[in-house]
C-alpha cells in the first residue's frame, strides 16, 4: 500500500482522512512522508526540547498556502503510530504564519464511529483550556533555536474555518492537476 492512494476522505469536510507523521508525545524528531515514494522520512531532528502535544499528520490530496499538504493535529488519548490512517472532523483551526507564508494547523478528533468518547467535542471551545494553550505554546516555540525560522500564531477559530481551509486546500490540488 502506497500513502499516495489514500483520498482526502469520504464527505469532505466532514469526515476527512488524516495520515499520522509524528505521534503525540514522541521525541522531538520531524518526520514527513515524502510525496514521490509516500515514504515516511526524519525531516529534521528539532533543536527545542519540545515533543508535540498532539498527533500531526495531514490530509492527502490538498494543497495549503505553503504549498504542503492541510496540517492536522488529531486529539486521541493514545498516540498514533507514523503512517496510519484515521478518519476525523474539524474542531477549528489554529491559524499561523512561519517564514515560508501561511501554515495554519486544523484540531480534529476521530470520527464518532472510531473514537465515541470524543462525541461532546464539537469545536475549539469545547478542548479543554490547559490543552489549546499547550498546542498553541509548542507551535510559538517550536521553531525558536532554528536560524532563519519563525512562527507568529494569530489565534483559534472555529469548525466552519477549519472547513474552509480544507475545501481551499482540495481545490488548489485539484486546479494544480496534481
Amino acid at each position: 500500500m502506497s500513502l499516495n492512494n489514500v483520498n482526502a476522505g469520504r464527505d469532505v469536510p466532514n469526515d476527512f482522512n488524516v495520515v499520522i507523521e509524528i505521534p503525540m508525545n514522541a521525541d522531538p524528531i520531524k518526520y514527513e512522508v515524502d510525496k514521490e515514494s509516500g515514504a515516511i522520512f526524519v525531516d529534521r531532528f528539532m533543536g527545542t526540547a519540545m515533543h508535540y502535544p498532539c498527533n500531526y499528520g495531514y490530509i492527502p490530496n490538498t494543497i495549503a498556502d505553503d504549498g504542503d499538504p492541510c496540517d492536522v493535529l488529531v486529539i486521541t488519548p493514545f498516540a498514533l503510530i507514523p503512517g496510519v490512517v484515521v478518519r476525523c472532523r474539524a474542531l477549528g483551526v489554529l491559524k499561523m504564519t512561519d517564514e515560508a507564508g501561511g501554515d495554519s494547523k486544523i484540531l480534529a478528533v476521530p470520527v464518532e464511529k472510531i473514537l465515541p468518547i470524543y462525541s461532546h467535542l464539537q469545536k475549539v471551545e469545547d478542548v479543554q483550556e490547559l490543552t489549546l494553550r499547550q498546542i498553541q505554546h509548542f507551535f510559538e516555540h517550536y521553531k525558536d533555536l532554528e536560524k532563519g525560522k519563525w512562527v507568529k500564531v494569530e489565534g483559534w477559530e472555529g469548525p466552519d474555518a477549519a472547513k474552509e481551509e480544507i475545501l481551499a486546500g482540495v481545490k488548489n490540488h485539484e486546479s494544480k492537476g496534481a
